[in-house]
């Protein structure tokens, strides 16, 4: 294996913060870390001053999208329930997420775990039958897979494409209330502390829910939750004009709600960022706002657009890698996310200053729709490590 030697890195590690110095890669694996004298048969680079981070680490992607991933600085990623293409190879390690369920009938978890299945996860729906969800957590408790859920209440949702509020009925748009997230987590919440079943909430998005998940942590249930930089940096206005790069599961909220989700992220109430990455095609997005579908292309702008909460002073950039790396490698189970020796040697290497323009038409990703598209950001990847091999 070679040996690589970092040098005159600003070193970003959420357990050991931030530093200034080097990192050496040897077998794959970190192997030293901070003032490291340079081995003899070593490939040097001097990253002068560039930030040196773990690759991120993200959690429940809709497609397999290389290219995205690695112009996102993101070395694993744990695909949704029904995502082809699921598989580890020398480019990316992807850790797959199996669904909870086939039909009405139980998926074989036990096998699933053998084969690799890091969580359980309700897909892009959630399970109204109490009674099955029940038998879903038990099992998946049984075997310690943590239940990744999708938090809307379908009988609350029913047809809707919006939140309720101005907007929807400016727009005449079928909407559905923020309590509909609310009474989702609620419902989970009280079956996991009768299962024992960890719980993961891909993505929470209401003061409401919210809420309840910081009391059900400081009461001790085993309880994480997620979000993406779009519930954020937008409010359910970013649809107006029948924006449907901006129709999303779940839908943008109001701007009060927005606001509750970037002090969740300040005080740790949510546990990590994700890209929530969906490309749809111009086949899936030109369409009228309620039959176009619902999702975005986030790998690739996931970085950039977080690291605006460092920039804005809400948190600092070791915690920002916490919510990236640390948090979503600890929920599923791997060795990442860290810049510990002895950690595989998943890098990435972050120019935070360079300036750029998100453009929908010019993503690495199959698909570009976003609803950042022509927002000026910063950071930029400029190379990107998995298990000690530099990915093109």
């Amino acid at each position: 294996m070679t040996v690589r030697l970092f040098t005159n890195a600003r070193l970003v590690c959420p357990v050991a913060g931030v530093s200034q110095g080097g990192l050496l890669v040897r077998d794959g694996r970190i192997a030293e870390i901070g003032k490291v004298a340079a081995p003899s048969d070593a490939y040097t680079t001097d990253l002068a001053g560039a930030t040196l981070a773990p690759g991120i680490v993200d959690i429940g992607v809709f497609a397999v999208d290389r290219a995205a991933f690695r112009a996102g600085g993101i070395t694993r990623a744990a695909t949704m329930p029904g995502v082809s293409g699921e598989r580890d190879d020398d480019a990316l390690s992807l850790h797959r997420i199996v669904p909870g369920l086939v039909g009405e009938d139980l998926f074989e978890m036990a096998a699933a775990k053998r084969r690799g299945a890091v969580a359980v996860s309700t897909g892009r729906s959630w399970i109204g039958d109490s009674g099955l969800m029940r038998r879903v957590m038990a099992y998946a408790a049984a075997l310690d897979l943590p239940i990744v859920s999708h938090a809307e209440d379908a009988g609350l949702v029913g047809d809707a494409v919006a939140t309720d509020g101005a907007t929807a009925t400016r727009l005449g748009l079928a909407s559905a209330p923020a309590a509909a997230e609310t009474m989702a987590v609620m419902r989970d919440l009280f079956l996991s502390e009768v299962t024992g079943a960890r719980l993961h909430f891909r993505q929470v998005t209401t003061a409401g829910a919210l809420d309840i998940i910081r009391a059900a942590k400081k009461g001790g249930a085993p309880v994480t939750c997620g979000i993406t930089p779009a519930h954020l940096f937008l409010s359910d206005i970013a649809v107006e004009d029948f924006r449907t790069f901006a129709k999303l599961s779940p839908p943008l909220r109001s701007e009060a709600d927005r606001q509750a989700c970037l002090r969740a992220v300040a005080d740790g109430t949510i546990d990590l960022i994700c890209s929530g990455h969906d490309p749809k095609g111009p086949e899936d997005k030109r369409l009228p706002f309620a039959e176009a579908e619902a999702g975005a292309s986030g790998a690739e702008t996931l970085l950039a657009l977080s690291l605006g909460l460092v920039r804005d002073g809400l948190i600092t950039v070791d915690r920002l890698f916490a919510l990236l790396a640390a948090n979503p490698a600890k929920l599923i189970g791997v060795r990442a996310g860290t810049l510990e020796p002895g950690m595989p040697a998943d890098l990435i290497v972050i120019d935070e200053g360079a300036p750029w323009r998100i453009d929908a038409l010019r993503m690495q990703a199959r698909a570009g729709n976003t609803p950042f598209d022509g927002l000026p950001t910063q950071g930029k990847v400029l190379q990107l490590m998995v298990g000690g091999k530099l990915v093109a």
